[in-house]
């Protein structure tokens, strides 16, 4: 049997204005992956490339041209025989430049060898025996609207909540983390915030120094990636424990990963397997990690929900300690229907729920 590959484009719509310190976003498009053997119609590997503008490296034009490109290579072969076969043949195929691409087809080829029914790992959380601790993810904007977020997710039982910083003024963002620990102690709800690279090499200590008397568990990228020099001193010297996320992306050779750790010397990284080029690339992060002992956890990109399904099937999989990014499931107003839902603040793999794919066959 020989495999027939193909792609939809489709534009997710959120719920509300999304802020970040790049800007508000209101829809997001993204590329669904189909793998099928060509005499089994029955079987269909589903992916999900979803590279972010900004922030992504294969955000550029041709994209989709490329997407088509490796569509077409892949249909002229046969279907591997096991998931190291199909990794081979992701790696000889796909340009290490396209990250998110890898990711997608990674994912499909899961699906495709393991029985297409989206369980790409088969563990304790994809069976719906076990959940993930995950962060209430709070976005940027006005005081009230954030607030308002804050206090939907303590309803909903979170206990670690990750705030976007840097779209507002700095002062209102202080009396909005003011209000949170005047009501909860850091035993109750740890804060990490998400400073997208807001701060500048003038204002990054001072403004860390000033978020410290909030009980801040950790603060990813205060300062633009590329900065290697400035982000060392920043993690040996500041009274907030640093996360690396953008500094992260664009970095594929074990070597540079390697040397990247070293010289920085974080006390974490954020894995994002979608901008960082899949499962096995993100792995090597974690493996680096552990050997440095720096924390990580791993976080979903703003994908529909097969790609957050994909995240976090693999984050189950490498057995996280802390409480993971994967809570965007419910930002869309067209979603893919899936089995993950959000109790108390942990992520689960529904046994009842099905899959409802009606919408990726309408996708253009």
């Amino acid at each position: 049997m020989h495999l027939y590959a193909s792609y939809s484009k489709y534009t997710l719509q959120f719920l509300f204005d999304a802020g970040t310190s790049r800007g508000i976003l209101k829809t997001r498009d993204t590329y669904f992956i189909k793998l099928l053997a060509v005499d089994d119609t029955d079987g269909v590997g589903i992916g999900e490339c979803a590279p972010l503008q900004g922030l992504s490296i294969d955000y550029r034009p041709g994209l989709q041209s490329y997407i088509q490109q490796v569509c077409r290579k892949f249909s002229t072969m046969a279907v591997p025989d096991n998931v190291e076969e199909a990794k081979k043949l992701i790696y000889q195929t796909i340009d290490k430049g396209y990250p998110s691409v890898i990711f997608a087809f990674e994912t499909a080829f899961l699906d495709l060898l393991q029985g297409s029914k989206r369980r790409l790992f088969y563990n304790d959380f994809s069976s719906g025996e076990a959940s993930i601790r995950i962060n209430g993810l709070i976005w940027m904007g006005n005081k009230s609207f954030m607030l308002q977020q804050i206090k939907d997710k303590l309803a909903q039982g979170f206990n670690c909540i990750k705030i976007k910083i840097g779209a507002i003024d700095f002062d209102s963002e202080c009396e909005v983390l003011q209000y949170i620990r005047k009501e909860y102690s850091a035993g109750d709800i740890e804060i990490r915030l998400d400073a997208n690279g807001a701060f500048s090499a003038e204002n990054a200590y001072e403004k860390l120094d000033i978020l410290s008397q909030y009980n801040i568990h950790s603060v990813e990228q205060p300062v633009q990636p590329g900065q290697v020099e400035l982000m060392h001193i920043l993690c040996k010297e500041a009274p907030i424990p640093i996360a690396l996320d953008e500094e992260l992306i664009g970095t594929f050779s074990l070597k540079r990963k390697k040397e990247l750790l070293e010289a920085i010397q974080p006390a974490y990284i954020i894995l994002k397997p979608t901008l960082l080029g899949g499962f096995a690339a993100t792995k090597e992060w974690i493996n680096f990690a552990s050997q440095m002992n720096i924390g990580w956890w791993i976080t979903s990109a703003l994908e529909s929900n097969i790609g957050l399904n994909a995240v976090s099937q693999f984050a189950a999989s490498v057995e996280p300690e802390l409480p993971q990014g994967l809570g965007t499931g419910k930002l869309f107003a067209n979603n893919i229907p899936s089995p993950l839902t959000i109790q108390d603040g942990e992520l689960w793999y529904s046994k009842t729920v099905p899959w409802d794919l009606g919408r990726l066959s309408r996708s253009s």
